[in-house]
């Protein structure tokens, strides 16, 4: 089993939003694609949407996730440690558990530690088209007690069945939403067509709910933790994975049926080399999160220094990467000022969305007529964006709308500033690095 699990630092790649079927890729990695929620491939995709529409309903998942995640009116940081989004997952990953294997999709999350899956038996579960996993048919399937180390790590989210003396969960929502149930180890499995055993990983941590109520995504069996927390499925397998991950995220209006891949182990990107682009990850509190400092955003040659409300100007951690937010988040008063300069540099007024969601939007008669959008990081890390990055086209509007908003909490680099970047995770050198990509071919 240890030389099976050695052969995960070299690298394997499943598919981080959807159903995937697993392919072997030229490199000797184990590749599975990774489908984005509104794909042609995806169990959730509605034919008749327009991009509005999809642009509308994912305005509004943002928000959702952003409201579950933070809480603006709390004085406490404690109140930032929220787990998850209870719906609205943008991309999932499809994973086996258990022995014999039970094959699970789940929302995969940069934002969430524990792993969590709806279990047998289920007193009140919310429908999901998978199988609920039932563990006591599962030979592998073990307990841990209230006094063990994993147990104590959950801190606000532990319970106790004294009874049994049974680690449990318990993880609640801002809309009401909320899981729990007992916390246990099992083997989980992401495999590929030729080596199934190739990404073993046994005596996993995870919470097994069989309590769940909510707006969740019945596509989904739950929640797999990619956060930076001692309990994620990233920080548990890190020694295998030599503490790196990476992702390449398809723009959804790439045509055809390409995919997305996230990857488990170094893919040799090098940073300082050509093109890449290295931001230094900052150690804060809560470590779920994956916070970077962002200084400065250029529009065009115009530099704009970034600041917020709430905190001193430079303040370190400004900013976290999120792969499950779709829209980038800046404070609301350097969002003013931003808009304002981008409608100079545009030469075109400014107008609102019609239905109210995107308040930098211009008519322009091509793309090329847009400035260039590039983000300042702490350490000269100037990533420049693509203008499928920085803006959306509404058709039905003829409008091109800034794919970011403002929003009074931290800083948010969301889903659509990441796409065609293959982007690498090095939690041991405590590093993000950036290279551009046609994230379509990977």
């Amino acid at each position: 089993m240890a030389a099976l699990i050695s052969l995960l630092a070299i690298c394997i790649t499943a598919t981080l939003q959807f159903v995937f079927p697993f392919v072997e890729s030229n490199s000797g990695c184990v590749t599975a694609d990774l489908i984005h929620r509104d794909s042609p491939l995806s169990p959730l995709y509605s034919p008749s949407e327009t991009n509005s529409e999809r642009f509308h309903k994912a305005y509004l998942r943002s928000i959702s996730r952003l409201n579950n995640h933070f809480n603006p009116n709390a004085a406490s940081p404690e109140a930032l440690q929220a787990p998850m989004v209870s719906s609205g997952g943008e991309y999932f990953i499809n994973i086996s558990i258990g022995t014999p294997r039970v094959e699970l999709i789940g929302i995969a999350d940069t934002a969430s530690d524990l792993t969590w899956i709806q279990c047998k038996p289920c007193y009140k579960c919310y429908k999901q088209n998978p199988p609920i996993f039932d563990p006591k048919q599962s030979s592998t399937s073990r307990n841990i007690t209230c006094q063990s180390e994993s147990c104590l790590r959950l801190v606000k989210d532990r319970r106790c069945d004294t009874n049994e003396n049974t680690c449990q969960f318990y993880y609640s929502y801002a809309d009401g939403s909320y899981t729990t149930g007992f916390v246990g180890t099992e083997i989980f499995v992401i495999s590929s067509k030729t080596s199934p055993e190739e990404g073993t990983f046994p005596n996993i941590v995870y919470g097994c709910g069989n309590n769940n109520t909510g707006t969740f995504d019945e596509v989904g069996s739950g929640i797999v933790g990619l956060g930076g927390g001692p309990l994620s499925l990233i920080s548990q397998i890190t020694k295998s994975i030599n503490g790196k991950f990476s992702y390449c995220l398809v723009p959804t209006s790439a045509e055809g049926n390409a995919t997305s891949k996230i990857n488990f182990g170094d893919i040799g990107l090098v940073p300082g080399k050509s093109k890449v682009v290295t931001v230094d990850l900052v150690d804060k509190q809560p470590t779920t999160y994956y916070h970077v400092t962002l200084e400065a955003i250029s529009v065009g040659s115009k530099r704009v220094k970034y600041f917020t409300s709430n905190a001193t100007d430079g303040e370190e951690g400004n900013m976290i990467i999120d792969s499950g937010t779709t829209f980038t988040f800046l404070d609301p008063q350097f969002y003013e000022k931003l808009a304002a300069v981008l409608e100079r540099q545009v030469g075109s007024k400014r107008v609102d969305d019609p239905r109210g969601y995107a308040s930098a939007c211009f008519k322009v008669e091509k793309e090329s007529d847009l400035p260039n959008i590039t983000f300042h990081f702490a350490g000269a890390a100037d990533l420049k964006l693509n203008t499928v990055n920085a803006f959306a086209r509404l058709e039905e509007e003829n409008l091109m709308c800034l794919n970011m908003l403002p929003v009074d909490s931290i800083g948010v680099f969301g889903n659509l500033s990441q796409m065609n970047f293959l982007i690498q995770f090095d939690l041991v050198e405590r590093k993000i690095s950036f290279m551009p990509t046609d994230c379509a071919k990977c």
